[in-house]
């Protein structure tokens, strides 16, 4: 079983190499000195602007502490699951970079980028017109610095809204469940 498994993902993995290829030689032949800073921000700098967010939204009231809540419901199983795959594939970097402990496929950001987009978007509506773009900016930004391979980003992206929107609905759900018993 495992070992059919195995061999589907190869025939499927050996073409998206070739794209991955491909995008990465169009984005590193595309890199400006005037983008260097921007899209180092985006990678890097996403992550204080996240902790920066929460805490307003701790300050802001129940809704804001509900959007805290819904964000570490939605991120903590998005990061389990990305890191069992970084450590099941221990994809090499297309920089190069070969770590077990910091496997390329999936991309981290783009899961985290993209959970917190939907829980973003599922709590007001209104948010998604900046939050997917500022998360495919994110994603991109790892490419665009030879840190991930296209199919890092896109299943990252695919694999951080999926288990957000799941956890999020099931933790509505069960919220809705509880008051309604009067816990």
């Amino acid at each position: 079983m495992i070992a059919r498994a195995l061999l589907v993902l190869a025939l499927v993995a050996m073409p998206l190499q070739a794209l991955d290829d491909a995008v990465r030689a169009d984005a590193q032949a595309a890199r400006q000195p005037w983008m260097e800073a921007p899209m180092r921000f985006a990678s890097n700098g996403s992550r204080s602007l996240l902790v920066a967010g929460a805490a307003v939204a701790l300050l802001a009231g129940t809704a804001g502490r509900a959007l805290v809540a819904e964000g570490a419901v939605a991120l903590v199983p998005v990061n389990v699951l990305v890191e069992a795959l970084k450590w099941t594939t221990w994809r090499a970097r297309p920089d190069g970079t070969h770590r077990h402990n910091n496997a390329a496929f999936p991309s981290s950001h783009a899961a985290n980028a993209f959970a917190v987009a939907v829980v973003l978007a599922r709590r007001w509506r209104r948010s998604a017109w900046a939050a997917f773009p500022l998360a495919a900016l994110v994603a991109w930004s790892r490419v665009y610095l030879n840190r991930h391979w296209l199919t890092d980003v896109v299943a990252g992206a695919v694999l951080g809204a999926l288990v957000a929107w799941w956890t999020v609905t099931a933790w509505r759900a069960w919220r809705t469940r509880a008051h309604a018993r009067g816990a």
